[in-house]
């Protein structure tokens, strides 16, 4: 709501759905901001919240979104300027192009093109932090074969991760690989050089999933801090390497991953949505930075809002400059949880070992919620509708109709 009691009139038109998006649409649509929902499959299961209009656009990356934007800007929402929120990298990428062509079209805080290209690269990233004195793992960049003996000099285990996001790479392999023999290594950088001349080598910090700590932040255009968010990973699929698949508050840490992420932020010139994910050394206790996300909501924004602190309407309102408006809550100890994969991950590797916090408070599922039954009716829906297909099919009963 705005400070008068009235409703936001400007829309949001976030790009991108999945879990992400969806977090996104339920975070702005609770305070009322009318969201447009956009993708290019108007089917999937997370478009039916009931805090969001569907849109189906025709890509999320390239000259069609380009054209799909510029026709939504002129026709759809003439006059009106949406609030742009981006949820997935390669869109961050095709709109940092064009920042020029789109202003005039949307309301958005990012910085340069440029900054984001480098930030988004591990390899730019590793250098800005060895600018600022951002400490990260020893991280070396494999382009070539002649590059791999400077790689296999870190001290393993290795994680083997390309240094983009890259399709003809999450075709074939995944997020990342964790490698403890030198020689397995080489082996498998030399396969991937072969799809992905790009690829970063890091030496491995010890500790667990549950080790894994994020701050999320929004920053003005002038690099001021406007609102921040810091967590903890509880388990990660696939285990070690894979994403997040439960976490929660960590307001042990907020004053000490609030400045560093916000530093490192401001020195590079970083401003909207962005964030920073660290990883406790097991034995030391130091906080090292393995990589950042910029330009977009990070795959758990949600549970910033679960807990008191709405990221995406502190960045709504940024961009419409009302960031004064703003008003954080307190924490609310909530657990943010992608339930399929939060399930195969204690099966995997145990929740005693993950350390699995029931009592730290509230779980929320990211898809199921019973203010919000949609995204997750439907899906299970779907699931069903298969499972009896397959059952029909096992039994030997062909389908019908014309």
């Amino acid at each position: 709501m705005n400070r008068d009691g009235s409703r936001p009139s400007v829309p949001a038109l976030v790009l991108g759905s999945g879990l992400n998006g969806l977090g996104v649409a339920r975070s702005l649509g609770s305070e009322s901001v009318p969201v447009y929902l956009a993708d290019t499959d108007i089917r999937r299961f997370e478009l039916r919240t009931r805090y969001a209009s569907r849109l189906q656009l025709s890509a999320l990356e390239g000259d069609s979104l380009l054209r799909d934007l510029v026709e939504l800007g002129q026709g759809r929402f003439t006059g009106c300027r949406p609030v742009l929120v981006l949820t997935q990298e390669r869109t961050v990428r095709t709109v940092a192009g064009a920042l020029e062509d789109l202003h005039g079209l949307f309301r958005f805080v990012l910085p340069s093109g440029g900054l984001l290209e480098t930030l988004m690269h591990k390899e730019g990233f590793a250098r800005l932090a060895e600018q600022t004195g951002l400490r990260i793992p020893g991280t070396v960049n494999v382009r070539e074969p002649g590059d791999i003996e400077t790689a296999l000099v870190l001290t393993p285990p290795l994680v083997v991760k390309p240094a983009l996001h890259a399709p003809q790479y999450e075709r074939l392999y995944r997020k990342a690989y964790l490698v403890d023999d030198p020689g397995q290594a080489r082996q498998l950088i030399e396969r991937i050089l072969d799809v992905l001349p790009d690829v970063i080598v890091q030496e491995w910090i010890p500790g667990n999933d549950s080790d894994i700590y994020f701050c999320l932040q929004h920053l003005s255009s002038e690099g001021r801090l406007e609102c921040s968010f810091v967590g903890r990973k509880i388990r990660s699929w696939p285990p070690n390497v894979g994403g997040t698949a439960s976490c929660t508050s960590a307001p042990e840490h907020v004053v000490k991953l609030t400045e560093a992420t916000a530093s490192f932020f401001k020195r590079v010139g970083m401003s909207g949505l962005a964030s920073m994910e660290y990883k406790r050394h097991a034995a030391t206790g130091e906080f090292v930075a393995i990589e950042p996300t910029v330009g977009r909501s990070d795959y758990q924004e949600e549970v910033a809002t679960l807990n008191g602190i709405n990221l995406p309407y502190a960045y709504y309102l940024g961009a419409l400059g009302r960031a004064t408006e703003f008003v954080s809550g307190r924490d609310r100890r909530a657990i943010w949880r992608d339930g399929d994969a939060d399930r195969q991950s204690s099966q995997t590797v145990g929740q005693s070992v993950q350390g699995w916090p029931l009592a730290h408070g509230r779980v929320y599922d990211a898809l199921w919620r019973s203010s919000d039954p949609g995204p997750s009716l439907d899906r299970n829906w779907r699931r069903l509708a298969g499972r009896i297909g397959l059952c029909r099919v096992a039994a030997g009963v062909r389908p019908t109709g014309g």
